[in-house]
């Protein structure tokens, strides 16, 4: 749709121009937005009064083609739905018809949360963090941004949530590099074969079970038997290769922390701090405390920070501690999204509760 709008050279004066002139951003911008052109035809203007003559009708006519130019043609537009209902870290939204799967949404209390089911008639969007401070009727707005984490060298030594945001107060991280968390794996013709070997620098692991760069390991057994102890020092042992110049042997990791108290947390960063290894070691953070959306979330966005490193040449170790609590929060969270929960989580069968397309990308 053309607009045009017609000025009557006989009907205005010099007054009337000017004030035209200086109400036409206003005008031009509202004309920008409802339609796909305007035109501004524009005569040469006269007066009866002599001593104004001297203003001169191409003042005016470049005053008001001035003002034509400089008027911004972009609309501001955002897509907003409102908050259905609220409960247990799931929220039913109504009006954001044009969502992508896992797109990062912003409630109006400042609260991000990522939509996951895309229905007829509402969108279930997973809340990342108190949903206490969301009501029912709020504002929700798209960001048009597939969820992502900061991803490169500094994050080393840092301490972050599932979101990548840093928890260790050490201040920003500085990182412009940013990841999706829901990443493709890679399919059969890039992968190689495991031919390289990790030194855990465990004798009886090196031994008896040698893990080989690419591989997945389950280390499985019951409370207080040493899992974690067992990649602790894992972590640890890598210090002698880390220190050398050579690239190829150096062993960047990356320690996901999911569902674990907060103090736990805690003592294993003044261990890795006392030992010297948190400069190449990530931390990702997930506590019992947080909701059950960043617990299901950490694996994810480890995985991404891990794949940064091998897309560079480098080589990461990922450990995820422990993948049985981010069953319990996949299963919960599918529950009241009325989706398939998967099979009962286990320690045996938690792997069957997450999704297969995150397993490939675990080598």
């Amino acid at each position: 749709m053309l607009a045009c709008l017609h000025i009557c050279p006989k009907m205005l004066s010099v007054r009337v121009a000017a004030a035209l002139a200086r109400g036409l951003p206003r005008r031009a911008g509202f004309i920008s937005k409802n339609s796909a052109a305007a035109c501004v035809v524009v005569k040469n203007l006269h007066t009866n009064r002599p001593w104004l003559q001297k203003t001169g009708t191409a003042e005016v006519s470049s005053i008001l083609e001035e003002k034509i130019m400089g008027a911004d043609t972009a609309a501001d537009l955002e897509e907003t739905g409102r908050v259905l209902s609220i409960g247990d870290g799931i929220a039913r939204v109504y009006g954001l018809r044009n969502v992508q799967a896992e797109e990062m949404v912003e409630f109006s209390s400042g609260l991000k949360g990522m939509s996951l089911n895309l229905e007829a008639d509402n969108v279930g969007v997973v809340v990342f963090g108190n949903d206490k401070l969301i009501k029912e009727g709020d504002i929700v707005k798209r960001t048009g941004a597939i969820v992502d984490v900061p991803v490169g060298d500094e994050l080393l030594g840092r301490v972050v949530d599932a979101l990548g945001n840093a928890i260790d107060g050490k201040g920003p991280l500085g990182s412009q590099t940013r990841r999706r968390v829901g990443l493709k794996a890679p399919g059969i013709i890039p992968r190689i074969s495991v031919r390289e070997p990790m030194q855990t620098g465990i004798k009886a692991v090196d031994s008896l079970v040698p893990i080989g760069r690419g591989q997945r390991e389950l280390i499985i057994g019951d409370r207080q038997t040493g899992k974690t102890a067992i990649a602790i020092d894992t972590i640890i042992n890598q210090k002698r290769f880390n220190e050398g110049t050579e690239e190829k042997k150096k062993l960047y990791c990356i320690y996901v922390a999911i569902g674990q108290k907060r103090s736990t947390v805690a003592q294993l960063v003044k261990r890795l701090t006392d030992a010297d290894a948190m400069k190449y070691t990530i931390v990702v953070s997930a506590t019992a405390s947080d909701a059950a959306p960043l617990q299901y979330l950490a694996p994810y966005s480890g995985c991404s920070m891990g794949e940064y490193f091998r897309d560079n040449g480098k080589h990461a170790l990922i450990i995820y501690d422990d993948l049985s609590k981010q069953a319990v929060a996949y299963r919960q969270m599918s529950l009241l999204l009325r989706r398939p929960p998967g099979a009962r989580p286990t320690l045996a069968t938690c792997s069957t509760c997450t999704p297969a397309c995150w397993r490939e990308r675990l080598r």
